[in-house]
């Protein structure tokens, strides 16, 4: 029978035995002495890392092209947007011109008086209420130099909140429609009321319910809860559709011959810290 491994093979692979588990012995007595991993460990890691370097070179440059072309995307839908806002914002600026022709020939048409959209306006800031004259009066940090004269109406919030009574170099006193004392100056309201405006003048302020009297009413004309106020514009110092508030109750007077309507104020009245000052009718100089 012939044999299958000569006398030279035998030797040969013992041999590259011996020298494999020689060098894996040495390299972990090396390893341990140098405190590095074996070289075979090493060498099985440089060559992965060398494999992996290859193969995320051309899928890092894959990833970067597909970021990019998503990018692209994006920016174009974002750029489609932005113009179709552009072309609404420009569609509302034409309507919004329309709208003001419009506005501006039926006023004249109807030879309406002068309304707030008539007004300039000027901002100011509450720099002084005494305690002492919490109702009736404050100081905003706004005067002559801002173009504001005596009488000119002041708002806060929503509504109107009382008039310029003292006008100085930097700043102004302000009367408030809460003022009670007898000579305080007195301005016209109208109710819009379901059958028909009812107009008035504010007499009077509870401060226990701090809300507005209108008093001695005499008009038919129904009026309840949640009915707008507004000035009306008579007199001539106050322009007309400045919003005063809501009726909140109509009761009769002490003698029964005529209304009394309790309005509360669209103004928070006992935080005022901001407010807006109707200056002049835009274009008069």
């Amino acid at each position: 029978m012939r044999k299958l491994f000569s006398s030279r093979a035998v030797v040969t692979i013992i041999i590259s035995c011996i020298v494999i588990v020689g060098l894996i012995a040495g390299s972990n007595w090396w390893a341990k002495r140098t405190n590095q991993p074996p070289f075979i460990q090493r060498f099985g890691n440089d060559l992965a890392g060398g494999v992996s370097r290859v193969i995320s070179v051309p899928t890092t440059a894959i990833g970067r092209t597909a970021n990019s072309i998503g990018n692209l995307l994006d920016t174009f839908e974002e750029n489609q947007a932005l113009k179709s806002k552009i072309d609404e914002f420009a569609q509302d600026k034409v309507r919004l011109q329309t709208v003001e022709e419009e506005n501006a020939s039926l006023k004249k048409q109807l030879k309406l008086e002068a309304t707030l959209t008539d007004y300039k306006t000027v901002s100011a800031v509450t720099i002084s209420r005494s305690p002492s004259t919490w109702q009736s009066q404050l100081v905003i940090n706004k005067g002559l130099n801002s173009g504001l004269k005596k009488g000119m109406p002041v708002l806060a919030g929503a509504g109107i909140i009382g008039r310029i009574s003292e006008v100085n170099t930097t700043n102004s006193k302000v009367a408030l429609i809460s003022d009670t004392s007898e000579d305080a100056n007195r301005f016209a309201i109208t109710i819009k009321g379901e059958n028909g405006n009812v107009n008035g003048i504010v007499t009077n302020f509870n401060r226990e319910k701090n809300q507005l009297i209108m008093g001695q009413v005499t008009s038919d004309n129904k009026i309840k809860s949640g009915d707008l106020v507004e000035t009306s514009g008579l007199g001539g110092v106050i322009p007309s559709g400045l919003y005063v508030g809501k009726v909140a109750s109509v009761s009769k007077d002490d003698y029964g011959l005529s209304k009394r309507i309790n309005i509360e104020p669209a103004a928070d009245l006992g935080n005022i810290t901001t407010v807006v000052v109707a200056v002049s009718e835009i274009g008069a100089q």
